[in-house]
């Protein structure tokens, strides 16, 4: 059955999912088109390569969608989402864990904010330097919590669904990831000027650049 895909914006997710267990060939594409962006940042986030964020969201929304019918309702479908695209970039990340890492992208996205920054553009861009390469120091798995909750603004508990894991684990992943952070995004002194002191990171989500395109299927 072909639904007109201008009724499917008035539907929820769950209908949408429904609707794509059971043949309909646009309610998939809608499900991409509302949640894309969203699924984009945290790959981007998560694996601060836009190659390897672009091929990580194509293998997960392809596995989502092969996959649609093990959902079993338990979770928001954008959480079920998010889980199957962090889960993809959690392989990737352990796969590329022997090979020499990849120079940072230069791409163009906002980052965390830090009390005492300078006004000097230059400072803005090392700073998003920093975070980008200081992110690469940690553990996949405290990477993904702290992209997650403290670059994303998502809600510690369906962070915890997205991982599959506990809230404490999640917090407690979190904690050790700003600890291991904080020290490594410290400005560096000027001559004469006080170094910064480093506020814990902001919530507010990001804009990161526009994600690939198109159904997966």
């Amino acid at each position: 059955m072909t639904t007109d895909p201008r009724s499917d914006r008035l539907v929820g997710d769950d209908v949408l999912m429904r609707r794509h267990v059971g043949g309909d060939p646009d309610a998939f594409g809608e499900l991409v088109r509302r949640h894309r962006d969203r699924l984009w940042a945290v790959a981007l986030r998560t694996l601060g390569n836009p190659d390897d964020a672009a091929d990580a969201l194509q293998d997960g929304l392809i596995n989502a969608y092969r996959r649609a019918k093990s959902y079993r309702g338990d979770a928001a479908v954008s959480t079920w989402l998010h889980r199957i695209v962090v889960n993809a970039c959690i392989d990737r990340v352990r796969k590329a864990a022997a090979r020499p890492t990849d120079p940072l992208p230069d791409h163009d996205d906002r980052s965390l904010t830090f009390a005492g920054a300078g006004p000097d553009p230059a400072d803005s861009v090392v700073m998003r330097l920093d975070i980008e390469a200081a992110l690469a120091t940690l553990p996949t798995e405290q990477r993904a919590a702290l992209v997650l909750v403290d670059m994303e603004g998502v809600p510690v508990a369906e962070v915890a669904e997205m991982l599959g894991c506990a809230v404490g684990t999640v917090k407690s992943r979190c904690a050790r990831g700003r600890a291991k952070l904080l020290p490594l995004l410290v400005p560096q002194q000027r001559e004469g000027n006080q170094p910064a002191t480093p506020d814990v990171p902001s919530t507010s989500p990001t804009s990161p650049s526009t994600p690939p395109g198109g159904d997966p299927r």
